[in-house]
């Protein structure tokens, strides 16, 4: 019993040394820019970005040939 009270201080020290080096860590780095968390978010969400990425395509694909077909 002592063995594994001792383990679960020796736990408790490392993670609360890792949190403490963590929140030291990021104090220290400059927040990412807003492009850099959107690329890495659209990587993430592959299909949900070309989806919008196709309709975004073809919206403005018909508002132009709608447009032109209107201004003839």
């Amino acid at each position: 019993m002592n063995q594994s009270s001792s383990a679960t201080e020796v736990s408790e020290q490392t993670e609360a040394e890792t949190a403490t080096a963590t929140a030291s860590a990021s104090a220290t780095e400059a927040q990412p820019s807003y492009v850099k968390l959107a690329m890495r978010n659209m990587v993430r969400k592959r299909g949900t970005s070309l989806k919008h990425f196709v309709l975004t395509t073809v919206a403005l694909l018909g508002f132009l040939i709608g447009l032109s077909y209107l201004t003839r």
